[in-house]
């Protein structure tokens, strides 16, 4: 068993935590992960209202008697979204720990705090874990450019990133973007982290609630397979490389504006990506770490054998190298 910072602060048996994913953190999938040990998110922002939210909790805590999360993310939006109250729900549901990611997360940390939940911020540069961390949060989960969604605009790959953050960060840490095996587990470590968050691999497991195509897409895809939108705005986002992810770039290139590109690449098509499996039809978030998954296992089956290989490879491999 491999026992960090993180297992220990966070009351879970495995340093493996699932990211929180727009449509795709719903209790199917973050209850399975909890099971096998890891820590499992569910989405926020992925029910509509905040009542929603409550019996998505519920319906979660129905499902697995063990830690799980929920991620807010906090980002100007053209339609305003009521995070206060979505806060709210979340306090009290009794949840005892939030993602946070988007915005600084510090205007919401004093409600947090005084009731008692841990909070882990989604970061995509040194300078922004130094502030989380000043500002108080438990744990930051950092972001490389490998990773689905928004990789920030410093465009710093984990490599260089992790390390660095490790350098003056001082509370746990997990590694974010373009982990999906064993090897990045033990990477992870060796690069000053006490774990590791992964989105798009949980996206490729049985229990994730989207389409099998959408998981098959994910198997045949590989490193190659992702497009950076919203560049040129300075609001980057890694999604599925496809044609709507070339159209998008394509109009950017134009001069369109987010609002004329804003129709094409509205969530609400994406929702239906992963609802019907067709995989044109909008913008969907997918990282390189596809080049690494070969297969839809269970998330018990991922977590289990992810654990066990980074043991043996830390036991065996690792050492015998060393007395090499």
């Amino acid at each position: 068993m491999i026992k960090t910072r993180f297992t220990e602060l966070f009351g879970i048996k495995h340093p493996i935590v699932q990211g929180g994913m727009q449509w795709v953190g719903r209790a199917e999938l973050a209850s399975a992960v909890s099971n096998a040990g890891g820590l499992g998110i569910l989405t926020g922002l992925t029910q509509p209202t905040p009542d929603d939210l409550r019996k998505e909790i519920v319906r979660c805590r129905g499902m697995t008697d063990q830690p799980f999360g929920v991620n807010l993310t906090i980002l100007p939006t053209l339609v305003p979204r009521p995070y206060g109250e979505y806060i709210d729900a979340i306090v009290e549901s009794g949840v005892k720990i939030v993602e946070t990611a988007g915005n600084n997360p510090k205007p919401f940390l004093p409600k947090l705090k005084d009731a008692g939940i841990k909070v882990i911020h989604k970061c995509t540069s040194v300078r922004h874990g130094v502030s989380a961390e000043k500002a108080g949060v438990d744990a930051i989960s950092m972001d490389g450019f490998e990773c689905a969604g928004h990789p920030g605009e410093d465009d710093v790959p984990n490599l260089v990133l992790l390390p660095a953050a490790a350098n003056v960060i001082k509370i746990p840490m997990l590694a974010s973007g373009g982990f999906g095996d064993a090897r990045g587990l033990v990477a992870a470590l060796a690069l000053g982290c006490e774990g590791i968050n992964m989105g798009t691999r949980f996206m490729a497991t049985k229990e994730a609630p989207i389409h099998d195509k959408v998981k098959q897409a994910l198997v045949d895809g590989d490193e190659r397979a992702t497009s950076l939108i919203f560049r040129t705005m300075r609001n980057t986002s890694r999604v599925y490389a496809n044609s709507v992810a070339r159209k998008a770039i394509e109009m950017e290139h134009e001069g369109k504006t987010i609002q004329e590109i804003g129709p094409l690449v509205a969530g609400a098509r994406g929702k239906v990506v992963y609802e019907t499996g067709d995989l044109e039809h909008g913008i969907w978030s997918a990282g390189t770490v596809m080049g690494l998954i070969r297969d839809v296992p269970s998330c018990k089956e991922l977590i289990e054998r992810i654990v066990s290989e980074a043991e043996t490879m830390i036991r065996d491999k690792l050492a015998k190298s060393i007395a090499a």
